[in-house]
């Protein structure tokens, strides 16, 4: 009932911002002029399945924000700027920071201290990770301000691509290793965010049950295994699991090997081959000791929501994934540091915002980027996700909680030595799905270790396709 409950407010809300996103963009566009009225209150309410009190709450907003007037005994009237001078800035949002990063509010929160400016939010994803689909929203002049994350901005520096994103002033509030994973060639070319370290996420009451210790910093991979047969409960649930092909998981146990790739100076890699050897043993190892059911999960989300439903004890995932499922009340879970093989080490995953260098907007642009990481803004995130700002005081705030959070949610802090970003593979992170594709081969066990990486170096030494 409680969840029906939280699912019911949640979908609500959504109603109600989407109304108010809706006649914010009437105004904008000039479908509503300045003077006219607009629909009556029971209008929105049937249209949008509000209560009137609910839809006058949502026209405050707009009252408050100088796009609309109360006219007693009349109704609601249009007083914002007209649309010709209003800015429009076209803002491309990884669609899974709407929640990881509360992007709806926030652009609302923007919108009632800046009513010249119209913030059109696009929802996008993959694309956003991709130098040439980005380089093509650009020269169409269809995105002034965009989210990217790492692999995005790996694809612009293999691209060669940082020409077409305006530079920013590194900001002392934010983490200066967050600062330095979006700095190339000496300027900050991505105004960093939000951003997680990969961790380990337990079910308390399944560690309780078989009086296990909870992890620590300790823990190497052979001693989770360990856990995860004594947590594991036939046809019942397993007692570790992660989504093994996503690209944000594999690479760490490259990491953790101290496996560095070179260029060799005709377009591919070379390898230690030993440490390579390694690596592809460890992947190998951890894929098979757990037997992994693959059909289980076709992403990340799927392992955190067999977490949530109680049919995994452990998983590996992010701060940034526990936002995507509703916690039961009864359901405590807690984090803790990544298990490690050779060196404690984990993969740093930071979002950053950039400006298109050839926007009309780029006044209007930064107004808005300094908005997002302004320590309002970043208290914003921080209170109402499980993400972490980037703005350090935000991010290590302590006070009331107005949510379910993990008790050790501040672990981040204690392991920021270990954080690697892809850089530490010298690769380019498409590369390293190239990688992994010709590797499934030796993972399968259908060839063995010497064989493996025989082939996998000369795979590695010639130059990508294109």
């Amino acid at each position: 009932m409680e969840k029906s409950e939280r699912a019911s407010r949640k979908t609500f809300q959504l109603r109600l911002e989407a109304m108010v996103e809706a006649i914010r963009g009437d105004i904008a566009s000039g479908s509503l002029k300045k003077g006219d009225f607009l629909p009556s209150e029971k209008v929105y309410a049937g249209s949008y399945r509000l209560s009137n009190n609910t839809v006058r709450k949502g026209l405050d907003e707009l009252v408050a924000e100088g796009l609309i007037e109360k006219v007693p005994r009349v109704g609601n009237k249009v007083v914002g700027r007209e649309s010709e001078r209003m800015t429009v800035l076209r803002f491309g949002c990884h669609v899974s920071l709407l929640q990881e990063a509360a992007m709806k509010t926030l652009v609302a929160e923007f919108h009632k201290r800046n009513p010249d400016i119209r913030i059109e939010l696009i929802a996008m994803s993959p694309e956003l990770n991709s130098y040439s689909s980005v380089k093509k929203r650009i020269d169409e002049a269809s995105l002034d301000v965009f989210t990217m994350n790492y692999n995005g901005f790996d694809s612009f520096r293999e691209n060669e691509g940082f020409g077409q994103l305006e530079s920013f002033e590194s900001d002392s509030r934010i983490y200066p290793f967050l600062n330095e994973a979006f700095t190339h060639d000496g300027r900050l070319k991505l105004m960093p965010l939000v951003f997680t370290p990969l961790i380990l996420c337990y079910n308390k009451d399944h560690f309780r049950e078989t009086g296990l210790m909870e992890p620590d910093s300790g823990w190497r991979w052979d001693t989770l295994f360990e856990a995860a047969d004594r947590l594991t409960v036939e046809r019942e649930r397993f007692g570790f699991y992660f989504h093994f092909p996503s690209s944000n998981r594999w690479p760490v146990l490259f990491m953790q090997s101290g496996l560095r790739f070179e260029r060799n100076g005709d377009g591919g890699f070379v390898a230690d081959e030993r440490k390579l050897k390694e690596a592809l043993m460890a992947c190998r190892t951890i894929y098979l000791r757990n037997r992994f059911p693959m059909f289980l999960s076709e992403e990340d989300s799927d392992a955190e929501e067999l977490f949530f439903n109680g049919k995994v004890s452990m998983i590996l995932t992010t701060y940034l994934g526990l936002n995507r499922h509703e916690r039961r009340a009864e359901f405590e879970y807690d984090i803790a540091p990544l298990p490690y093989l050779n060196e404690p080490k984990t993969l740093l995953m930071p979002v950053g915002l950039a400006i298109s260098a050839h926007g009309r907007e780029k006044e209007s642009a930064r107004r808005f980027v300094d908005y997002l990481v302004s320590h309002e803004a970043q208290m914003l995130i921080r209170r109402k996700t499980l993400s972490i700002p980037s703005e350090k005081p935000a991010a290590e705030w302590t006070g009331e909680e107005s949510m379910y959070r993990p008790y050790r949610f501040h672990m981040y802090r204690e392991i920021i030595p270990s954080f690697r970003s892809f850089r530490e593979l010298n690769m380019p992170v498409a590369r390293l799905g190239s990688l992994y594709k010709e590797a499934k081969l030796y993972w399968s066990g259908l060839e063995t270790e010497e064989e493996a990486v025989r082939r996998l170096a000369q795979l590695l030494a010639a130059p990508a396709k294109p």
